[in-house]
């Protein structure tokens, strides 16, 4: 039996539903169905259009132009494909009078109870809270890079930026339903377009000027570096479509929600291609191999702007602010568990026995983010295999399995075939991806340190 839901949404899907009293929290208080086909492409957008779209010119450095390209609109293609057979899943359950509110839901109605408590539900978890550190991580960063460019010889270190971002995203974090982002994630949506517009044009100028350096496209390493290499940029750019919540979202979409998704996914894969290509191709272009991890990091030249200073403070500015919506909507799967755990249906919403634990759990849960943000400035070989681990099977390959099993499309049809291929080849590329990634944090373990300035 699927994830019980309140009676205002039974009442417009005409769901035959249990007692209120078996209603949990989390779906309850948290993944509230009120939204329209736009706020979905609202919170959507927030989800796979960020910061990690800045780290595409560094993937290309592995890729070089042509396997960079055809991996770009390889994943696109793939991702737009595989939500979509999600929501045409999520649709389908709800016609059957079974709305499922979570990607562990569909984990155990498809797969099995075991499959949600030991697989689904665990990487699903440790894939938000990792975008969650790293977008605290990334906060720090970025506010760190005014710093220092303001105040050359500041005292201030890496981990002080960490913990005033971190305690922006205790604020928040509060904010009590996924719905509740709506405007939040439009703003978020503005944002991600000026950023990678202001990252796009610092590109431009710099390559077109003396300033920049020598245009350089070959690869770096040896033979064994350059494979291993592939297998790294290819978790980049995993991690850059990522989505992860596919099901939480369509969940805030009030009923009916047939064709909503789509309507909404047409909405964030424009503005995905607007950005990922223009950033992709206008970084790798003005900086070559010598394209760092942060785009925005290669605008600055041994603490020597190549910008104007405004100009770079307003990109990180921006890029702060939409890591705050991106964090705050990786958050709400962290938040549902939560609420699950700790909230009371039978009680109101905003009622003093539900609100001390929310604010007490959610506040603890960034506490901790932030800490671990701090502790481990190297954060991002961990991402990798994150991406790697996480987001390949939640996005690549649980998607087409969850559509053949619950449609069972012939064993002649050609859809069936795609989807053995998709998850076939991402099961490979995604073990293989997860080796590169403790490859390079092993190679990398030298150079780690707790709390280090970087």
């Amino acid at each position: 039996m699927g994830t019980v839901l309140p009676s205002s949404i039974a009442k417009h899907e005409n769901i035959q539903i249990q007692h209120p009293k078996d209603v949990d929290a989390g779906a309850l208080f948290v993944l509230k169905s009120k939204g329209s086909w736009m706020h979905c492409g609202y919170h959507l957008t927030s989800t796979i259009v960020a910061a990690p779209l800045l780290s595409l010119p560094y993937a290309f450095t592995f890729l070089g132009w042509t396997l960079g390209i055809f991996f770009l609109v390889i994943a696109a293609m793939v991702t737009f494909y595989s939500y979509n057979l999600l929501s045409l899943v999520l649709e389908h359950q709800a016609n059957l009078g079974n709305r499922q509110l979570r990607f562990r839901d569909m984990a155990r109605d498809i797969l099995g109870p075991k499959w949600s408590h030991y697989f689904v539900g665990p990487i699903q978890l440790a894939v938000c809270y990792g975008v969650l550190v790293a977008c605290i991580l990334l906060g720090g960063q970025c506010m760190k890079a005014i710093y220092v460019l303001s105040s050359p010889n500041g005292s201030m270190k890496l981990y002080n930026f960490v913990i005033i971002f971190g305690c922006f995203m205790l604020i928040l974090a509060q904010i009590p339903s996924f719905h509740s982002l709506r405007h939040i994630n439009l703003v978020s949506l503005v944002l991600c377009l000026l950023y990678s517009g202001c990252a796009v044009a610092g590109s431009i100028y710099i390559g077109n000027s003396s300033k920049g350096p020598e245009k350089n496209y070959s690869l770096k390493g040896d033979t064994e570096n350059r494979v291993f290499g592939i297998f790294n940029a290819l978790s980049i750019i995993v991690t850059s479509y990522g989505n992860g919540i596919i099901p939480e979202t369509q969940a805030t979409i009030a009923p009916p929600i047939k064709g909503k998704m789509l309507k909404g996914l047409s909405v964030c894969f424009t503005i995905v291609i607007l950005t990922f290509f223009s950033v992709t191709i206008s970084g790798y272009w003005a900086f070559g191999n010598e394209s760092q991890g942060l785009i925005l990091s290669n605008f600055v030249d041994n603490g020597k702007p190549l910008l104007p200073k405004w100009f770079i403070y307003m990109s990180n500015i921006f890029t702060i602010a939409q890591l705050s919506a991106v964090a705050a909507v990786y958050l709400q799967p962290t938040n549902e568990v939560l609420e699950q755990s700790f909230g009371d249906p039978k009680s109101p919403e905003f009622s003093k026995r539900n609100v001390i634990p929310r604010v007490i759990s959610r506040s603890l849960s960034i506490i901790i983010a932030t800490i671990l943000a701090a502790m481990l400035p190297f954060f991002g070989d961990i991402n990798s295999l994150i991406g790697a681990f996480g987001f390949m099977p939640l996005d690549f390959i649980l998607p087409v399995i969850f559509y053949n099993l619950t449609f069972k499309p012939s064993k002649r049809s050609p859809i069936f075939w795609l989807n053995v291929t998709i998850a076939v080849v991402f099961s490979i590329l995604g073990a293989i991806a997860t080796i590169a990634a403790v490859r390079q944090i092993a190679l990398d373990a030298k150079n780690y340190q707790l709390f280090a300035n970087v």
